[in-house]
């Protein structure tokens, strides 16, 4: 019993620990109130998906963070279905951007270029992850509609790596060509069995993931008009 205990603890310790050393990495860069800031709203957006993951009754550990990457929590036994791993991977963005709202409300209300900027950064963010293509949660919420949406989201990824060149999309680009070979060497009814959800289930996911991409896209150009260039 107390080594289960301990390794809750050590579990919640190195979750908190991950957490405060991006939020101090990040201080040295942007200061501690925008690090701060982005570092919760980018544990809000995994909360999101940890409880999400919890309600369907799925084994999650909790977030993880690696600076200047991100974070992740880990399913351990994996999706049982698309509209499973769907819920779970619209949770995130979902809670993240109402979070981000919040910021902006209170950028507002008190007149901070500091929590607007947070705000944007959190729109920023989940509208990122909302690219087509796994393993972001853009790929897992619209394989639901079809498990080939990959189509649209790598030349997103690539036509972004030309615009703004990165690391992490070369990661994310290997990862999604694991994914996209996972798909030609499953066999069909495998996948067929997997996907099989009713239309109208796949059209309540189209029309939210559409939506809350268009309101991000929205919020945040909105934002980049009006913030400061500092």
């Amino acid at each position: 019993m107390k080594l289960l205990k301990f390794a809750k603890l050590a579990k919640v310790a190195s979750s908190a620990g991950s957490m405060l050393l991006s939020v101090f990495l990040y201080s040295l860069t942007y200061g501690w109130g925008y690090a701060a800031g982005f570092i919760g709203l980018l544990f809000c957006h995994e909360l999101g998906h940890y409880i999400a993951a919890r309600q369907r009754g799925l084994a999650v550990g909790l977030p993880t963070f690696i600076p200047f990457v991100g974070a992740w929590i880990e399913i351990k036994d994996g999706f049982r279905d698309a509209e499973t791993e769907a819920y779970v991977g619209i949770a995130g963005p979902a809670i993240g951007s109402l979070c981000a709202l919040a910021c902006l409300a209170l950028g507002n209300l008190f007149d901070s270029d500091l929590l607007r900027a947070v705000a944007y950064a959190g729109f920023i963010l989940n509208l990122f992850n909302l690219i087509p293509v796994s393993p972001l949660d853009g790929g897992r919420i619209t394989s639901i509609v079809s498990p080939h949406v990959w189509l649209v989201g790598i030349p997103a990824l690539v036509a972004l790596f030309f615009y703004r060149p990165s690391p992490l999309l070369i990661l994310i680009a290997v990862l999604a060509i694991q994914h996209v070979w996972s798909l030609f060497k499953n066999e069909r009814e495998e996948m067929q069995r997997y996907h099989d959800v009713p239309w109208s289930v796949r059209l309540g996911y189209g029309t939210a993931y559409l939506a809350l991409a268009g309101f991000l896209a929205l919020m945040a150009f909105e934002l980049h008009e009006t913030l400061p260039s500092r």
